[in-house]
């Protein structure tokens, strides 16, 4: 096989792998501007360096690891915020309290299904450490930030059973909305702190447009996406949601997700 050909396969590998590295990106930053801004550096470094890519990692972890490594030289993000009260220093501020590594342990776990062994090499620790880091987020972040949350899905059986996620993190579920009006009627009687949303619902209306007005009326909130059409959000066109979740779905999906989005209280709009 030729240096070109390996070359091809490997940029066509690292294509079918980007838009998950810029939803782990946007989770862990919490906005698609920051992460898109270091999935970015990442390929450019990919560009100057393949080296890492010939270290018998599989061309995902080592996408993951390269990223990884612009993420950590950058520093922490928390010595920069602005201490204005604004959402996003709020957020930073509560960033601080997390042990070092824990909340990229979970996302690399809980949303991007990476085993305890690809995960060690990703951030640079042993296995062992790398399971006590997962243990360790999901105990900090279920205890960072409690809230009322509302759900728009059709599906009853799914619906209940988000519900039972939710709630037995700790959180108050103030209602289930399963079309576009139900879910801005629900909103404006009464105002969440978070939205778990579905992309269609029942009466064929969109739960992209069930948002949008939401946060017109309401204010910034943020939201995460519980769909089966993930493709239709992970476009590479802005704006995309900061937390998506493809079904079928693990409760560690949906506990790791809500836990991330509530440290984040600000949520761009979409485009249906």
């Amino acid at each position: 096989m030729t240096e070109t050909t390996i070359r091809r396969d490997m940029s066509a590998e690292i294509a079918q792998e980007l838009p998950f590295l810029r939803r782990y990106a946007r989770a862990l930053t919490g906005s698609q501007q920051s992460g898109d801004h270091y999935a970015a550096a990442t390929l450019e470094a990919l560009l100057e360096d393949q080296e890492i890519f010939q270290s018998g990692l599989s061309p995902t972890v080592a996408l993951f690891k390269a990223f990884n490594r612009i993420w950590v030289s950058s520093g922490s993000p928390v010595d920069d915020a602005d201490e204005d009260g604004s959402p996003e220093a709020r957020a930073q501020k509560r960033l601080s309290g997390l042990t070092r590594n824990t909340r990229e342990a979970l996302l690399l776990h809980s949303i991007e299904g990476f085993t305890t062994p690809d995960i060690a090499e990703i951030v640079g620790v042993e296995p062992a450490e790398a399971e006590d880091l997962i243990a360790i987020a999901r105990k900090e972040m279920a205890q960072s930030i409690r809230g009322n949350i509302m759900l728009i899905e059709d599906e009853a059986i799914i619906a209940m059973d988000i519900r039972a996620i939710v709630e037995g993190s700790g959180h108050n579920v103030t209602g289930v909305a399963r079309t576009r009006d139900e879910a801005v009627q629900l909103a404006r009687h009464e105002p969440p702190d978070m939205i778990l949303a579905d992309i269609q619902l029942a009466d064929k209306s969109s739960g992209i447009d069930a948002v949008n007005h939401i946060l017109q009326e309401l204010g910034d909130i943020p939201v995460v996406f519980i769909t089966a059409f993930p493709e239709r959000l992970l476009t590479g066109e802005r704006p995309e949601p900061a937390f998506l979740i493809t079904k079928p779905y693990s409760e560690e999906q949906v506990q790791s997700a809500v836990s991330q989005a509530m440290f984040f209280t600000s949520t761009q709009t979409l485009q249906a």
